[in-house]
């Protein structure tokens, strides 16, 4: 494999913070998402009895639509219904990852240099476990951001952060980021989220 390649693939490995029955979705719904030409976002499982399961998926422009959500559902369900990797009766809801959107691929963090985010480490880093600022991209495994300092001056300085370390990443909404969404919605590529039917497992 080229060295371009190889920079490539790690570029799209995504942070995996699922666990338990969320995890086991997720490595199911990776390979079907990957036959639609669409990737994983995250998996996530709320409420306990009649649970609601969430699929956030996009295409690798960052986008999603109502009829990319009806064709996950229809090709993941019956692997779900095989699989059956939830027990009791859940709710499949599919959708995009929305304006404030998790970061989980170093390339998400790339695309969006210039927007605010706020990134969670799974142990601190200086004393620190939260940091919140401008992405100024991803170099060399670390997630550059611009962040104020602790000593309460105004200029702002660059940090890294590794990527290995990240335990939540999203992006905060902002003026600028309306104004991004707004934009997309004129251009027909905004948000999409549709609702499943009710499964009886």
């Amino acid at each position: 494999m080229h060295e371009a390649e190889m920079q490539n693939d790690d570029m799209q490995k995504r942070l995996v913070r699922e666990t338990g029955p969320a995890l086991t979705v997720a490595k199911l719904a990776d390979p079907v998402l990957e036959d639609l030409g669409l990737r994983l976002v995250r998996v996530r499982m709320s409420g306990t009895g009649n649970s609601e399961l969430q699929i956030m998926a996009e295409r690798l422009d960052g986008t999603l639509t109502i009829d990319d959500c009806v064709s996950i559902s229809r090709a993941l369900s019956p692997v779900l219904d095989v699989e059956d990797p939830i027990s009791g009766q859940y709710r499949l809801e599919v959708s995009s990852p929305g304006i404030d959107r998790p970061l989980v691929r170093p390339c998400d963090f790339e695309n969006h240099a210039g927007y605010q985010a706020k990134v969670e480490l799974r142990e601190a880093l200086a004393g620190r476990r939260r940091f919140k600022g401008k992405l100024e991209g991803f170099e060399d495994g670390e997630v550059r951001m611009f962040v104020k300092p602790d000593d309460g001056s105004d200029q702002d300085i660059l940090i890294g952060l590794p990527f290995d370390l990240i335990n939540d990443a999203k992006l905060t909404m902002n003026d600028e980021l309306l104004e991004k969404s707004r934009q997309a919605a004129k251009a027909g590529k905004g948000d999409a989220t549709t609702d499943g039917s009710e499964v009886d497992e």
